[in-house]
């Protein structure tokens, strides 16, 4: 496959990843605000499963196995030092992911943390991408 066609294929699962990532915190969000056991925490219990399991880790697997490729097909970026800070904030991503992965299990049993401390994980992804984009756009360094 053409690399452009790779390239763009990753950028594709990327944004789909992302909008799992900025959107499950905020189902958190929601969720802590509610009644345990209530209508609507069943509601937020299967809304964030369904984001998990059918949009967010195949995205993730995606967007890693696209990555890879990427990188299989032209090795000298891992001469750039941009592309290790990329390729760092990569992998806390992969880290937080799995948080809410933990998160949204905890709160399936009905074990929420305060809605002030999901508010804070909301930002997490927002300021990895924000570096993600600068270091792949920028090539600062």
């Amino acid at each position: 496959m053409d690399y452009l066609w790779i390239k763009a294929l990753h950028l594709i699962a990327v944004m789909s990843w992302m909008a799992g990532l900025l959107y499950l915190p905020r189902l958190f969000v929601y969720h802590a605000l509610v009644e345990a056991e209530s209508l609507r925490a069943q509601t937020f219990k299967l809304m964030e499963r369904r984001l998990l399991k059918a949009i967010m880790n195949p995205a993730m697997v995606v967007s890693w196995a696209l990555g890879l490729w990427l990188l299989h097909q032209n090795p000298e970026l891992l001469i750039m030092p941009w592309m290790w800070v990329k390729i760092a904030c990569v992998v806390v991503m992969t880290a937080v992911h799995m948080a809410f992965a933990r998160m949204r299990r905890q709160l399936e049993q009905d074990i929420a943390l305060s809605e002030k401390v999901y508010r804070w994980w909301n930002e997490v992804p927002t300021v990895l991408m924000i570096i993600i984009v600068i270091m792949a756009v920028v090539e600062p360094f």
